[in-house]
């Protein structure tokens, strides 16, 4: 089993402690160009206007202080990625604080997409930043398209591995299994017979579901038992195609 996490638009400032080392985050030799490439445009992104510099990064005006930030990532103290990606899912996930086993199982389990550092392992220390798949920088293009041949080259996709996608469509663009079992989360609310997707819980539900697989003693190998490994935490469940269907109160 893998689970794929989303990033968060809302991140903890690590205080005080070394910058990003590029070579020890997942993935280094495969995605390190890549990475050092977008640093790079950030850094750029100083030395222009800050309309510019604002519109590339899809930020408000009202976030152009996030440019100076970007620009300044290669100093920038840095802490674990389960410690400054934060929000709904990953306050339902709390990495930081799953028992020891369950920790272990996520170090060696979990990936977190990014826009600006492809994937990375809960425990790759990575700085604050802001920088999402809407961004666009000159030399670089579209982010997904960015990433998809070098995410292709590195990523594991062993035939049959379940992959359990609780991804944003954003960063599922960037890279898909070709081998591997995907099973995509979903949250939909039921009222009168009549189902829709939800959207204030989806965070949490997803964040929910992949704590439950997480604590479970044995891994689920199929969508049947993780859908059976949910359904025994409590939640509604259903099997659709790749989707693992949570239904929730109305």
């Amino acid at each position: 089993m893998r689970i794929l996490l989303p990033p968060s638009e809302g991140k903890a400032k690590p205080e005080g402690g070394e910058p990003v080392a590029l070579d020890s985050l997942a993935f280094a030799v495969e995605l390190g160009e890549k990475r050092a490439a977008l640093l790079d445009g950030l850094e750029r992104l100083g030395g222009i206007s800050v309309g510019r510099a604002v519109k590339a990064l899809g930020i408000s005006a009202g976030q152009a202080e996030e440019v100076a930030v970007d620009a300044g990532l290669r100093q920038a103290p840095a802490a674990p990625a389960a410690e400054v990606y934060a929000g709904v899912l990953y306050d339902r996930l709390d990495l930081p604080g799953l028992p020891a086993a369950a920790r272990r199982r996520a170090g060696k389990r979990v990936l977190i997409a990014s826009a600006l550092w492809g994937f990375v392992r809960p425990e790759d220390r990575i700085p604050y930043y802001r920088f999402s798949a809407k961004a666009r920088l000159a030399r670089i293009g579209p982010l997904a398209a960015w990433w998809r041949d070098a995410l292709a080259a590195a990523m594991p996709d062993e035939p049959g591995e379940l992959i359990i996608d609780v991804r944003s469509a954003a960063y599922s663009a960037a890279w898909r299994p070709k081998h591997g079992t995907l099973l995509s989360v979903r949250a939909f609310s039921e009222e009168n017979g009549k189902r829709k997707p939800v959207s204030h819980m989806a965070k949490a539900v997803r964040g929910e579901v992949a704590r439950t697989l997480l604590l479970a003693k044995t891994e689920p190998a199929t969508p049947e038992a993780a859908a059976a490994l949910v359904a025994k935490a409590g939640f509604e469940v259903e099997l659709n195609d790749a989707h693992l269907d949570v239904i929730v109160s109305a």
